[in-house]
């Protein structure tokens, strides 16, 4: 289907999406996304009138084309270690799916409040499965009582930060399948009580 046949919601996301991995290191702007998406800036802002909402959408839209829900399923269905390693699975899989646009949005936040809005939701759904992933931990019987709920989830969202990603595969080089059984092992290790881990 062409742009042009596209709903205009989906238009406007499509365009974004574009844009936004095309031009990693600088701030798209409304009225370029616009134009791409071949409707005015005002019948943009009748969708999105702020940028920080076209941006949050964007990132929410690409979860829904990619089926974050699915990929997801196994993991919400799973219980104690099995959640954790799931999770760990679903997510350490999906980065290199986003990391175009995840690129985009963590080069600009630190000067763009919209980008560093999208990133920050993005970033809380995260947390929320890692929320999730130790709280099965803890209804086991297996979390690590070094550690709170709220600690042991900074810890696994840390492990499963975008940047230690990217530093683990493009800096160090290391293979997809080396890092995630690499994170699963080091959230093992760290979340879990000493008689519940495994090699």
């Amino acid at each position: 289907m062409s742009r042009k046949n596209l709903p205009t919601r989906e238009a406007i996301l499509t365009a974004a999406w574009k844009m936004l991995e095309a031009s990693p290191h600088k701030a798209v702007r409304v009225g370029d996304i616009a134009k791409e998406a071949g409707i005015s800036r005002q019948a943009l802002y009748l969708h999105y009138p702020t940028r920080a909402e076209l941006l949050i959408a964007t990132a929410r839209y690409i979860d829904e084309v990619k089926n974050i829900d699915e990929r997801l399923a196994a993991s919400r269905a799973a219980t104690g270690i099995n959640r954790l390693d799931a999770f760990i699975e679903a997510w350490g899989g999906y980065i290199p799916e986003i990391y175009g646009i995840g690129r985009a949005f963590m080069a600009m936040m630190d000067t763009d409040e919209a980008a560093r809005a999208a990133w920050g939701d993005r970033m809380q759904a995260v947390r929320h499965g890692c929320a999730a992933a130790i709280r099965a931990l803890k209804e086991a019987g297996a979390l690590n009582p070094d550690y709170s709920e709220t600690a042991a989830t900074d810890i696994l969202w840390t492990l499963l930060s975008v940047r230690n990603w990217e530093q683990l595969t493009i800096d160090c080089g290391w293979s997809q399948a080396d890092y995630v059984e690499g994170t699963k092992r080091l959230a093992r290790a760290a979340l879990l009580q000493p008689s519940g881990r495994k090699d």
